[in-house]
């Protein structure tokens, strides 16, 4: 396994990657990865291919990334690389991109499924980490959590008051659930400890037996967002969910009503957001993605009714490690001429590149 360091000009990289020479004796797939997994997976990939890594602790230039994608068979991506058909066409031996994570809107996969590149992703194995963070926002930003704790630190603290941080109870209220896939289902079945009213929305309704599981109801978005004291979204970031939640769906809110996204960013107009929240709008907002990662409406790091994580759903030990060895079953399987388990344009297959 090669880590690409040193001061990573793009020469320098080329030529690290370089050194990832065949020799006649060994005939092994080269696999790189744009940023250093779990030990269990990078061990997987090393046991059946030639791995060269980005060693340093930040994401890859574009300029670095299609450096090192010129003589790699497979390509293991993280949600904010952008592989589009230029980066694509910069490594003309590209097989597979496995992406470390469910989305894949950072792929362009028309493109890849033109150059016989086969697509895979890391579905379900994230669901209930993401669930859990996304309770955790809600209850954090609900009870004032993150406010508490700096006045504690602060050394403010002179006993208890009668007014002192009051927030809004959870048990009882009704919860919206926007999208309502394997991650919604997961957060709505966690609101029955709440005695939660759950609404959600999306394409189209779930089967019957999901919903009494979860104790859901079906109803459009505008009617969940002006009956919900909590709105979590949990929608694929597509064309149509760009800006679902823009001014007109924030003013549709509750002025008591806090949002949670653990979704993708785009998905809500944050200039809208840092509006309805300054106004009044809703009361407050747990967020986990942004629109415009890893940069931010500067505004929301100034709001006391904003909780603010750095794109960590899916960070547990236990499930980064089961997404990396994952992304490395996938990748090899491709590259071994097996179909992966995660295949995200299975119309690839049978004209993939061998």
């Amino acid at each position: 396994m090669r880590p690409i360091d040193g001061a990573f000009q793009p020469e320098h990289v080329a030529a690290t990657i370089g050194q990832l020479q065949r020799s006649e004796m060994d005939m092994k797939p080269r696999v790189y990865v744009t940023r250093r997994l779990p030990q269990e997976g990078m061990d997987m990939l090393e046991g059946g291919c030639e791995v060269g890594f980005n060693a340093h602790d930040r994401g890859m230039t574009r300029e670095e990334l299609m450096a090192c994608v010129k003589d790699a068979d497979g390509l293991v991506t993280l949600l904010s690389d952008s592989i589009d058909a230029e980066v694509m066409d910069a490594g003309p031996k590209l097989k597979v991109i496995a992406n470390y994570a469910v989305g894949f809107n950072n792929i362009n996969i028309a493109a890849a499924t033109e150059r016989g590149i086969a697509v895979t992703n890391t579905p379900g194995v994230l669901t209930e980490t993401t669930a859990d963070l996304a309770w955790a926002l809600l209850m954090a930003t609900a009870r004032r959590i993150v406010e508490s704790d700096r006045f504690m630190r602060s050394g403010r603290f002179q006993g208890w008051a009668p007014m002192l941080y009051l927030g809004h109870d959870i048990y009882d209220k009704t919860l919206g659930v926007v999208g309502f896939g394997r991650i919604g289902q997961a957060v709505a079945r966690r609101a029955l400890g709440f005695n939660m009213k759950v609404l959600y929305s999306g394409r189209q309704r779930a089967p019957e037996e999901i919903e009494r599981a979860c104790n859901a109801s079906f109803c459009q978005l505008e009617t969940l967002l002006q009956e919900s004291d909590f709105v979590s979204l949990h929608v694929p970031l597509t064309e149509s969910t760009h800006h679902l939640i823009g001014a007109a769906q924030l003013d549709m809110m509750k002025e008591s009503a806090i949002l949670i996204n653990t979704a993708r960013g785009p998905v809500v107009d944050e200039k809208a957001l840092v509006w309805a929240l300054k106004t009044g709008k809703i009361a407050g907002a747990g967020l986990d993605v942004y629109e415009h990662e890893p940069d931010f409406e500067p505004e929301l790091a100034e709001m006391d009714n904003v909780v603010m994580v750095p794109h960590i759903g899916s960070a547990s030990v236990a499930t980064r490690t089961k997404m990396a060895t994952m992304v490395a079953r996938d990748a090899m399987d491709v590259l071994g001429g097996r179909m992966p388990a995660h295949l995200v344009n299975p119309e690839v297959w049978d004209r993939r590149r061998i």
